[in-house]
């Protein structure tokens, strides 16, 4: 299974169901809804500065990655193929620390000098409160702004495509990119388990520091579901939340997947046999631990494809 997320899109039509209702206002001024805000530009952006990972897929399948002039945050080699991935290397980093949790760490002044039109993603220091006195639009991902207030489903995936089209103006390369997507996806899911299998997907901090699992409002869950997969936190209806070792151990799953930014990942599956009473985890003495890149499952993007073919690999592998 090594289809990308990035093979040539099939044309089609197909009605968007909407997170975010995009709609232009006219022949080139462009407004959407984005995390409980009207975003609006008098032309589709040329000059854009990325905060994070998760929306690279979609800009390059709607023929606008070029249009990238800085990143900044994790952009892990191992989110894409090439030649993707040495177009992502190539693009100029305005700073690659992070902390513990995975967030940039970047001032507002070096994100300005390299004069945007356009940011994708928000930090501390990074959003719209910061960035309005210099005019520079700024749009999230609804997953991590909080505005995805529902039980998350693919339909979200396919939602924030239609938005970047229309930011772009590239509605017809948006609907060819979702309808070769949907097509994969069925794909897919055409491999899922058939079993009563259990999972819990976790956050580990580094260090001993808190441990975060994923409920239904997370991009996680319907992922894990289209593998056949039950995931034991799935009672939870919010997208991110701390747990204790105790809760962990008292649901154990067959198999946890351990998302993480950057780094080892041996140093993070080390995070959750560390925890105390974790000789009692199942999943940890059968080898059911899947270390897998946190936008392979969140947010909502067409990673998730990949980060699905992952998943339903390894528990072909490990059965």
């Amino acid at each position: 299974m090594k289809k990308s997320v990035l093979a040539t899109a099939l044309a089609g039509s197909l009605l968007l169901s909407a997170c975010a209702k995009p709609a232009e206002t006219s022949d080139k001024a462009i407004t959407v809804e984005n995390c409980g805000a009207t975003v609006s530009f008098d032309s589709a952006p040329e000059k854009v500065v990325l905060m994070d990972s998760a929306a690279v897929p979609t800009l390059n399948g709607l023929g606008v990655l070029d249009r990238v002039v800085a990143k900044a945050g994790a952009f892990p080699a191992g989110y894409y193929q090439e030649p993707l991935a040495s177009t992502v290397a190539n693009i100029p980093s305005l700073s690659e620390r992070v902390d513990a949790t995975g967030h940039v760490l970047i001032s507002k002044e070096v994100v300005v000098a390299s004069q945007p039109d356009l940011v994708i993603g928000e930090t501390d220091t990074i959003n719209r409160a910061t960035l309005a006195s210099n005019e520079i639009p700024v749009v999230d991902e609804p997953a991590f702004c909080g505005s995805l207030n529902h039980d998350v489903t693919f339909a979200d995936v396919w939602s924030q495509i239609d938005t970047y089209g229309t930011i772009f103006d590239r509605k017809d390369e948006a609907t060819a990119l979702t309808s070769s997507l949907q097509q994969r996806l069925a794909e897919l899911e055409s491999q899922a388990l058939t079993e009563n299998k259990t999972v819990a997907i976790v956050y580990p901090t580094l260090g001993g520091g808190v441990m975060y699992a994923y409920g239904r409002g997370s991009m996680s869950n319907p992922l894990v579901e289209a593998a056949g997969l039950n995931n034991v936190f799935g009672d939870q209806s919010e997208r991110v939340f701390e747990i204790t070792a105790e809760e962990l151990i008292s649901r154990n799953p067959d198999y946890i997947i351990v998302l993480h930014s950057e780094g080892d990942p041996a140093a993070h599956i080390r995070e959750v046999a560390n925890l105390q009473g974790s000789d009692a985890l199942q999943a940890l003495h059968s080898g059911h631990v899947l270390p897998l890149f946190l936008n392979f499952a969140e947010p909502p993007s067409p990673l998730a494809l990949d980060g699905l073919e992952k998943i339903l690999d390894f528990l072909a592998e490990h059965p």
